[in-house]
């Protein structure tokens, strides 16, 4: 016949059918974003059992060589910010109250420029101890080093006891990390100077829990403290 022609197939392809994708290979992203989701679930669920059950005290003692106040940024004007001041002040009070002879202040430059410890050794200064009794320690950048590098100040100095100040959200994480320490130890909230709103609060919490996972993940093995 004019006009036409027949293509012959290949043998290898003759008979063959195009296969749709298999539905197991469409379901491997669902299952992947689903294992996802239940790891990050579980390492919240582990973190949050860790700030619930952790320590607040490892003595029976109610006298302190020392108490630490663990830094946070003070505002852009180097002013102590609410919860610098709240932590602060709440340290102030135990002094008076004689829990301990001494403060040891402890943070470096992280939200701004301006060295936590100075401003919190300033404003305590202001509130009425004296500055021989304020210890600065200008180096830490996180609450692994505030309790590594106020430890180290007080075994230069043979002290072995302290108490830990900070804001109630902060004390669960810094109680994990102080019961790693070589020294008697027991935490005490500094409560805000302001009602916190649920909001805030809802706030803190979890982003507390975040970086405990952090902590549990990577801190506790990678910046070990060492004597």
């Amino acid at each position: 016949m004019t006009g036409t022609s027949t293509r012959t197939l290949p043998a290898s392809r003759r008979g063959r059918r195009v296969s749709p994708p298999r539905r197991s290979q469409r379901r491997w992203l669902p299952r992947m974003a689903a294992a996802g989701i239940a790891v990050v679930a579980g390492l919240f669920a582990w973190a949050a059992l860790d700030r619930h059950f952790a320590p607040v005290s490892n003595t029976s003692l109610d006298q302190f060589d020392a108490i630490i106040v663990l830094g946070n940024p003070a505002d852009s004007d180097g002013n102590p910010g609410p919860t610098q001041l709240a932590r602060v002040t709440e340290a102030v009070r135990e002094y008076e109250r004689g829990v301990a002879p001494r403060l040891i202040v402890t943070g470096g430059a992280v939200g701004n420029r301006f060295v936590e410890a100075r401003v919190m050794a300033r404003t305590a200064e202001a509130q009425g101890v004296p500055a021989s009794a304020v210890i600065l320690e200008p180096r830490a950048r996180d609450t692994v080093q505030n309790a590594c590098y106020a430890a180290h100040i007080m075994q230069q100095h043979g002290w072995a006891s302290a108490e830990i100040v900070s804001s109630p959200y902060h004390l669960a994480r810094a109680g994990l990390i102080f019961s790693r320490l070589p020294i008697e130890w027991r935490t005490h909230a500094a409560p805000p100077l302001e009602p916190a709103s649920a909001a805030n609060a809802s706030f803190y919490s979890g982003l507390e829990t975040l970086k405990t996972v952090y902590y549990l993940l990577w801190s506790r093995w990678r910046q070990q403290c060492t004597f």
